[in-house]
């Protein structure tokens, strides 16, 4: 009789063993200082053009509380005596941000905005020719033209209204008393004069306590 064959089991394999995660494999590398400011500059980006409320009042773009920074290059003001008192006075020049807007923030190029300025400007003379000067005061947004619009955000008319009323609420402030309100900026606190700084106000005002 003819023996049968008998076929061989193949061997079993043996299971892999994992291998065991190193100490640097388990834990992400830290964050370097440069990756934690990109990440910070994205982040503002992205808020920048959300909405956000104040006092009831809801608005875009840069969070109040925060600050801008600028150089300006050397412009040319020119003045012009009015009255006894009185000057009207021009002043052009290119202003440049003292370090870089985050990428993707900000509006687009072209954008245009109409301010009115209220401020103290404060001189010294120091010989014939030259003055110290410094300026101090506030800006009030009246309007706003987007860069590819034709027109402004309000009219004529509407930004004169919008001034008036701004300036009736600053006479009423010079005929009161200086009124300090606190604010929460995130982590930070200040105190705001809220006639300061058309009306002067004493230092301890701004302290914290």
């Amino acid at each position: 009789m003819a023996s049968t064959a008998t076929r061989a089991k193949p061997a079993r394999k043996k299971a892999a063993t994992p291998r065991k995660k190193t100490a640097a494999a388990r834990k992400p590398a830290p964050k370097t200082a440069a990756r934690q400011k990109k990440e910070a500059k994205k982040d503002l980006a992205k808020t920048y053009n959300e909405f956000k409320e104040f006092e009831g009042q809801h608005y875009t773009g840069m969070r109040v509380g925060r600050s801008h920074k600028w150089n300006y290059d050397a412009g040319v003001w020119k003045e012009t005596k009015i009255t006894p008192d009185l000057w009207e006075c021009t002043y052009a020049v290119t202003k440049r941000r003292a370090g870089k807007a985050p990428e993707g923030s900000g509006v687009p190029v072209g954008t245009e905005y109409h301010w009115y300025i209220m401020a103290h400007q404060n001189v010294r003379k120091l010989n014939a020719n030259d003055y110290t000067t410094s300026l101090t005061g506030r800006k009030y947004k009246l309007a706003h033209k987007r860069a590819d619009k034709n027109k402004w955000s309000t009219t004529a008319k509407t930004q004169r209204k919008r001034l008036v009323k701004m300036l009736q609420e600053l006479i009423a402030q010079l005929e009161a008393e200086p009124v300090a309100k606190k604010y929460s900026f995130g982590t930070n606190k200040a105190v705001i004069c809220l006639n300061y700084p058309i009306l002067k106000c004493s230092a301890n005002i701004f302290s914290e306590n």
